[in-house]
């Protein structure tokens, strides 16, 4: 069997983690070649003693030259470099066969298009490479030849539920269904939301999280993303897609066909399951997670997302589906727009209330123009983030 080398884009955060676990359970197929990371000196130094890459790659030059530093003291091989331009060099290196996108934010979307023009197996978790990226990045995927396989549970669940070939889906899908907790304040009344602190919003029922997506969890951000990312992840039409709260978490999203026949994944709420599925794919390891007990399990329910009271609690959820009617470049200004606002609320500038404000603010003064290349959509992403970050000025003044 063939030795997969394998570059983990974000390899401190909970899916970096969970990634090398699983590539720990398999030294006979899974080699790491290069690690990342923002500014988490500490860790990388750890998980360079264990895994021994070729690269690591650090995103500024005063956290990349700590590592340095750190490095040679211990006496280790690990080149160490830092820089937009190596996170690109290690995602498209010629001796790469996996990478595992799981850097938060856009900051990731430049190495996931290096990987996908040098044709890699691409495990997306990054779900702003879609939403920001959208057609420019599945046409990239596309002209590289590159295998893109959806990390996120949701997506994972959808892709292990469709027909093995994608020109079936149009012709057999009648809509993707994705199923969200509803996170901690699925029960809270809508009137106490401004109260909610920092920590009340971290703190994730079913799942263990990063800050960032752990906040949008609780808004529901997350599931509009979603949303955007399984519009061009699977070529369907927005208004194929449905979002339902599953507050067990056991069903991670289903595909409902046109005999309204309904195709489920089922899984513990573990991270490991998707991203052990694709490093494997189209095989299957071991992931480590537990399996489900059916005999203990007490039940399975579902709500609609559009009652009355989660309106309140949830109000961005229809951004997506707006995002998605407006010009092209419009998800980019959102993705942007969130990742300042969730920001400045886990820095208490803003209440949790006011997250939706400043979104809904920075979609009505940034319009897209231009957004045919990654120039374009950096562009437009700075300008988003100057317009959010007025706006929680304002808030906050």
């Amino acid at each position: 069997m063939k030795m997969s080398r394998v570059v983990v884009l974000g390899s401190t955060g909970s899916i970096g983690v969970n990634t090398l676990d699983v590539i720990d359970r398999h030294p006979d197929r899974f080699e790491v070649f290069a690690l990342t990371a923002s500014t988490s000196v500490e860790t990388m130094l750890a998980q360079c003693a264990r895994h021994k890459p070729t690269f690591a790659v650090m995103a500024s030059e005063e956290h990349g030259k700590l590592l340095l530093e750190a490095c040679d003291a211990e006496g280790f091989r690990t080149q160490v470099l830092w820089g937009a331009g190596a996170l690109e060099m290690v995602a498209a290196h010629e001796m790469v066969d996996i990478v595992m996108a799981a850097i938060v934010g856009a900051a990731g979307l430049a190495a996931c298009l290096a990987a996908a023009r040098s044709g890699k197996r691409l495990l997306l978790a990054n779900k702003e490479a879609l939403v920001v990226g959208g057609q420019l990045f599945m046409d990239t995927v596309a002209a590289g030849g590159a295998t893109l396989l959806p990390i996120d549970s949701e997506h994972s669940a959808v892709f292990q539920s469709l027909p093995p070939d994608p020109r079936d889906w149009a012709s057999r899908i009648d809509k993707i269904i994705l199923t969200a907790s509803g996170g901690p304040f699925r029960n809270r009344e809508p009137s106490t939301l401004r109260d909610v602190t920092p920590e009340e919003a971290c703190a994730h029922p079913n799942w263990v999280m990063g800050r960032k997506i752990s906040v949008d969890s609780a808004t529901m951000m997350n599931k509009a993303l979603e949303v955007i990312e399984a519009k061009f992840l699977f070529g369907v039409a927005p208004e194929k897609i449905q979002v339902v709260i599953h507050p067990q978490s056991v069903i991670h999203s289903m595909v409902q066909y046109v005999d309204n026949s309904v195709v489920a994944q089922l899984g513990t709420p573990d991270m490991r399951g998707p991203i052990a599925y694709g490093l494997s794919w189209p095989d299957r390891v071991s992931s480590g997670a537990a399996a489900l007990d059916f005999a203990t399990m007490s039940g399975l329910t579902f709500e609609a997302i559009d009652t009355v009271m989660h309106k309140k609690r949830f109000p961005g959820i229809d951004l997506a589906w707006a995002a998605l009617a407006a010009p092209h470049g419009t998800t980019a200004v959102l993705n942007a727009a969130n990742e300042v606002a969730v920001a400045a609320f886990l820095e208490r500038r803003i209440r949790y209330d006011e997250i939706h404000h400043v979104n809904t603010e920075t979609l009505s003064s940034v319009r897209p123009e231009a957004a045919g290349s990654l120039e374009d959509l950096l562009g437009l992403d700075l300008q988003s983030r100057r317009a959010a970050e007025a706006a929680v000025s304002r808030l906050s003044a």
